[in-house]
């Protein structure tokens, strides 16, 4: 029979543990976390151009990263998106002649209608090779952006598993009415949290190591991964105390019966 404490340890523990898991989960699933910023938008011009840049197969990492700064993108574990103008409605010939043909915000013409345009990572280009300097035939790879940018996605894919895979031993310790592997649950959700900080120190130093040509600021995504650091730890902390105070209790109590 288990303490109503430990019990109570152990509900408050998956709480914060399913709290988390949905806070990783929209996190990786999401693209706000890291928005661009600048002061000289580019609104005008044809909006095709950046879409077949941001869209090439052959991108390179700075390439991208300027494009976003340019247009006040977006950058995510999965997605990168930036800030393009609406196709302009038909306006007949009278409106068309009447607007001077250098029309811009400051001359007194309607700012652009902007739109976000996505696109997704594929899994060849996040296992891609950073190169140190690109556009130079055949340059040399910089290991340290490399990795950074890929544990900063496969760290909270693997961070979700250790949290799939504790949920499995747990409700096999239901079913085998024990409850010595929820020393192991807590365990597996120390390590789930430590990938989860791993993977926003790695994304935040990728971004850093871009240069001062980054200029932004983490958004919501970011967030969401980073609170699901501590809610993990603190799930962990529970379910090793539950764990190690009950096996006390326990033993305690048989050998009182012994004696």
């Amino acid at each position: 029979m288990v303490d109503n404490r430990y019990a109570t340890a152990l509900v408050i523990g998956s709480v914060l543990s399913l709290l988390a898991t949905v806070y990783l989960s929209v996190a990786v699933g999401t693209q706000q976390w890291f928005q661009y910023s600048s002061k000289h938008v580019d609104k005008t011009g044809n909006g095709t151009s950046p879409r077949e840049r941001l869209m090439a197969d052959d991108w390179e990492e700075k390439n991208f990263s300027d494009l976003l700064l340019q247009r006040n993108g977006t950058l995510g574990l999965w997605w990168r998106c930036i800030q393009l103008p609406n196709d302009p409605p038909a306006v007949n010939e009278s409106d068309a002649r009447a607007q001077p043909a250098d029309c811009a915000p400051q001359s007194g013409c309607p700012d652009p209608k902007m739109e976000t345009f996505c696109v997704a990572f594929t899994l060849p280009q996040q296992f891609r090779a950073i190169p140190k300097a690109p556009g130079n035939g055949e340059p040399e790879e910089d290991l340290l952006r490399t990795y950074l940018w890929r544990c900063q996605f496969l760290l909270p894919l693997v961070s979700l598993a250790l949290v799939f895979l504790s949920a499995l031993v747990g409700f096999c310790a239901c079913l085998c009415r024990s409850f010595t592997p929820t020393l192991g649950v807590g365990v597996l959700h120390f390590l789930a949290g430590l990938c989860s900080l791993g993977a926003v120190c790695c994304f935040r130093t990728s971004v850093h190591l871009l240069g001062p040509g980054a200029e932004g600021s983490v958004g919501w995504s970011f967030y969401l991964a980073l609170i699901s650091f501590p809610l993990q730890m603190m799930a962990g902390a529970l379910f090793l105390w539950a764990a190690r105070s009950h096996r006390k209790s326990y033993t305690r109590i048989a050998a009182y019966r012994i004696a």
